[in-house]
């Protein structure tokens, strides 16, 4: 490690904003002085992403790369805003600090809550009075809390816990499956009619009850499709490198050497899991 970065790395985050400065300034990186809040929010998603499939790796080496390329994201958007005189990265840290501690009563004050129900009702109170201060208006809707910017899989599952919260829910885990069966009828109707806006419809309504067996279930669909895309994407590779050692490549495979082939890419798959 150099003098110059080593300088920085025991600065802790005040040497991070200083690389930021650095990079912004007259003799800075061009690509870097050029940047602003709505370019940046882009590479930060893009790393968000990058520390999710850390994660779920449970690789601790990467995930602690992952976590400071989001801490440079997030640190550059705060240097942009103190640029304009908006606000720092330590006046977003103050701030935070004091909004957890406030929102926890039943840990840094002598509130007692005896249930989960409870502690949810008591957030979204002192949430209201801290809109109410700022002199925001009160939300309208349960769910205008839920950005619409989130990706549509996230944002459903988000948009029911809202509507549960607010005592709108199916009875079981039987319940939301009988809808799921419902909705993959009418998605199948939608399919005999060849109308595109309604076969998407009925679509997207399976996608958003299946959103809801998730929760049943204890999980987060988001996650789940990311695992489950990542690992269709390591047996095709695998059956990429399989075909390839027979000097031949999927798209001129027939039906039956392709099910074999996936078939194998699928056990050596397993194998190594």
């Amino acid at each position: 490690m150099g003098k110059t970065e080593n300088d920085h790395v025991k600065k802790g985050l005040n040497g991070l904003i200083e690389i930021i400065q650095t990079l912004r300034g007259d003799q800075g990186c061009p690509w870097d002085r050029k940047q602003t809040p709505e370019t940046m929010w882009k590479c930060l998603i893009e790393e968000v992403y990058e520390l999710l499939e850390a994660i779920e790796k449970d690789d601790a080496a990467d995930v602690c790369d992952e976590l400071g390329d989001v801490l440079f994201q997030l640190v550059f958007i705060a240097e942009l805003y103190r640029e304009r005189g908006a606000f720092d990265i330590f006046d977003a840290i103050s701030k935070s600090a004091q909004k957890m501690i406030r929102r926890h009563p039943h840990v840094y004050a002598d509130l007692i809550l005896d249930s989960e129900e409870a502690l949810f009702q008591r957030w979204e109170k002192i949430k209201g009075e801290e809109k109410k201060q700022a002199g925001k208006l009160p939300a309208a809707s349960a769910l205008d809390s839920v950005p619409s910017g989130m990706t549509a899989l996230l944002r459903s599952y988000k948009i029911s816990e809202r509507a549960v919260r607010s005592g709108f829910d199916w009875d079981s885990m039987a319940g939301v499956i009988e809808k799921v069966e419902e909705e993959w009828k009418e998605f199948t109707q939608a399919l005999a009619t060849g109308d595109k806006d309604e076969i998407a419809m009925e679509f997207g309504d399976i996608l958003f009850t299946l959103s809801n067996v998730a929760r049943f279930a204890g999980i987060h669909p988001e996650t789940a499709l990311a695992r489950s895309t990542e690992k269709f994407e390591q047996r095709f590779r695998l059956m990429e490198t399989l075909a390839a050692k027979g000097q031949g490549e999927i798209k001129d495979l027939s039906r039956t050497e392709k099910d074999s082939l996936w078939d194998e890419a699928k056990k050596a798959y397993d194998n190594n899991c």
